[in-house]
């Protein structure tokens, strides 16, 4: 282990729920830690104390928001750099854009490290809301070409250091017999929250078209969401009941071996960025048909490392899953190259580049600022 000469105020949410946002902010956490580097968090989706406020719609806001800022206030007058979690939307006002503000009266460098795949639109609507923010960042990261070519249309440049995968927990499933094996390859997983962005029902109806040439294959569904009884019913419609699970939430911890039971992971959202789940999913050698939205082609090659196929559409979600059940080598190839890209981004990548952003903000070189 290093040993840091500055520490790092964290900014960000936290799970539950277990999203890609929040597994990130506490990866973050634990391996800048393991680098030496000491860490302060200060979480934006702290449970609502006392917890009936979640019930109370006009009340929970600002429940949750002034407790957040006096430990924002705390956190900054004890630390050296301030590193910030960003997203669109609300989460931008209610809790980048504070932290960043309050980081700059303390005096402290701040690197704001913005993603999701809904930054188009979101600029769009309120880039003059929020340019005055991002303005005063000593630094932006982004973890793919997407989101640098939307900040630069915008007049930024943003420095890009890649989402980070857990290349030690997810890793190419061991040899398994042949009958587990055929168990396996039919076994379909998503793993993304029930929300219309991320449309699962065109996962749904695909699973319809693949089973009359595979009338074995299934469909996992891992998460949880507004969604769910609409599905269940589109499910029940077209007879797929006993064919499609609905998992629920799955902790971190248990999300390698989910991926390890599965033939094929499917991304169906029509918005995205750098999905973490895909990340995991290529990491385990898990071949991936995904939508060709926002982020996606800039993280993995068409027909090279993962099926690429248009939003909104179950048929050619369906064919090119049966690309990859009727053809071995292809589901070899596919899980081959998805590890290489998934290597891109494990923590010995991704270090090196952050660490250097670190050094750039405090205005020190890396010998200076991040001792041996």
């Amino acid at each position: 282990m290093r040993t840091a000469r500055f520490s790092v105020g964290l900014v960000g949410p936290l799970p539950p729920p277990h999203g890609g946002m929040a597994n990130q902010t506490r990866q973050l956490a634990l391996l800048l830690e393991q680098e030496g580097v000491p860490v302060e968090l200060v979480q934006v989706n702290a449970p609502y104390r006392p917890g009936f406020v979640a019930r109370l719609r006009g009340v929970r806001a600002a429940a949750r928001l002034v407790p957040y800022l006096g430990r924002l206030w705390r956190m900054t007058s004890r630390v050296d750099l301030i590193h910030i979690m960003a997203n669109s939307g609300w989460s931008w006002h209610l809790f980048a854009a504070p932290a960043v503000w309050i980081a700059k009266l303390r005096g402290k460098p701040v690197v704001v490290n913005y993603r999701g795949g809904e930054a188009g639109a979101f600029f769009s609507r309120s880039m003059r809301w929020v340019a005055p923010t991002l303005k005063r960042a000593d630094a932006i990261v982004v973890p793919s070409g997407f989101l640098e070519g939307i900040f630069r249309r915008h007049g930024f440049t943003p420095k890009i250091v890649p989402n980070i995968v857990d290349l030690v927990r997810f890793t190419k499933r061991p040899g398994n017999p042949e009958e587990a094996a055929k168990q396996r390859r039919c076994h379909l997983l998503v793993t993304r929250n029930l929300e219309p962005l991320y449309d699962n029902a065109t996962a749904i109806r695909a699973l319809g078209l693949i089973r009359a040439r595979f009338p074995e294959a299934r469909l996992t569904l891992a998460g949880t969401g507004p969604e769910e009884g609409r599905l269940r019913a589109l499910a029940a419609q077209l007879g797929l009941s006993a064919a499609v699970t609905f998992a629920g939430a799955i902790d971190n911890e248990r999300m390698p071996a989910l991926y390890q039971s599965a033939g094929v992971a499917l991304n169906p959202s029509r918005v995205d960025n750098t999905p973490i789940s895909l990340l995991e999913a290529l990491a385990s050698g898990v071949p991936v048909v995904s939508t060709d939205v926002g982020g996606i082609p800039y993280l993995v090659t068409r027909d090279e490392s993962a099926l690429l196929v248009p939003p909104d559409s179950p048929h050619a979600m369906a064919e090119a899953t049966l690309k990859i059940l009727d053809d071995e080598r292809l589901a070899e190839r596919l899980a081959a190259a998805g590890r290489l890209v998934a290597r891109q981004h494990g923590w010995p990548s991704v270090r090196d580049r952050l660490l250097a952003t670190y050094a750039h903000v405090l205005g020190k070189s890396m010998r200076g600022s991040y001792g041996s």
